[in-house]
């Protein structure tokens, strides 16, 4: 059983000055609205309903915090989440680029989002959530070149591959390796940035997605553990539309 199902809620922000004062790793994924990142956080957590899906995308403007450890498996348990055994935090980004957000909610965004991820010193890594058929949009450049110059790693999870034939999956995985391997720093040394593919519905890349995850984390994981609850076991999971 992975690690990764001990993900609790565990607080959620809308300022930086009140982003938790741990000192634990933290993982974020970040997303266009309906690349599927909430589906993403939800089957890896082996949780249908930890990270929201509004249903109307780009709604969600928190940044959204997940403990791993410090609990039992799953945020269901009513035992409290102990703060000086947590291992590692899961932080849901808010989706971006929907049209109908405001203007001023854009610009909170961009402002929360650009100083958080170039700022936040626990930040261990970011993943970055894009659909496999429009992988790279203006947004998607605009997160990792926020991003890179922190020298951290950036794990970009293709989803929906589902949608794509065999040599479609190929080719989205060159191009997405050509784009990242043209961003090197100032040196002309490339960044530790890594791609997969991933698919929801098919249950592709889940695994790998979960070892990369914990590696960045520094976490190791634990087959050791507790047989999943009926409420816990694996549960159809879709990529639909979602933050």
């Amino acid at each position: 059983m992975s690690k990764l199902w001990q993900a609790r809620f565990f607080t959620t922000v809308n300022q930086l000055r009140d982003l938790p004062d741990t000192q634990v790793p933290e993982i974020a994924f970040a997303g266009r609205s309906n690349a599927g990142k909430s589906t993403a956080i939800n089957i890896l957590t082996n949780q249908k309903g930890l990270a929201f899906a509004s249903k109307t995308p780009g709604r969600t403007q928190h940044i959204n915090y997940f403990s791993i450890g410090g609990a039992h498996v799953g945020q269901h348990r009513k035992d409290p989440t102990i703060v000086e055994e947590i291992e590692g935090l899961l932080v849901d980004l808010p989706g971006y680029g929907y049209a109908e957000v405001s203007g001023s909610a854009k610009l909170h965004w961009q402002k929360l989002l650009g100083d958080y991820v170039q700022r936040r010193e626990q930040l261990a890594a970011l993943v970055l959530i894009m659909d496999s058929r429009r992988p790279f949009t203006e947004l998607d450049v605009q997160m990792l070149e926020w991003f890179a110059p922190t020298g951290k790693p950036i794990h970009c999870i293709l989803t929906k591959s589902d949608k794509l034939n065999r040599n479609e999956t190929t080719n989205a995985l060159r191009s997405a390796r050509a784009t990242l391997d043209s961003y090197v720093d100032e040196d002309g040394e490339g960044f530790p940035f890594t791609v997969q593919m991933f698919s929801a519905l098919k249950r592709v890349g889940i695994d790998e997605a979960n070892d990369k995850i914990l590696e960045l984390l520094g976490i190791a994981d634990d087959d050791s553990g507790a047989a999943p609850s009926p409420e816990q076991g694996a549960a159809p999971f879709t990529d639909d539309a979602d933050d």
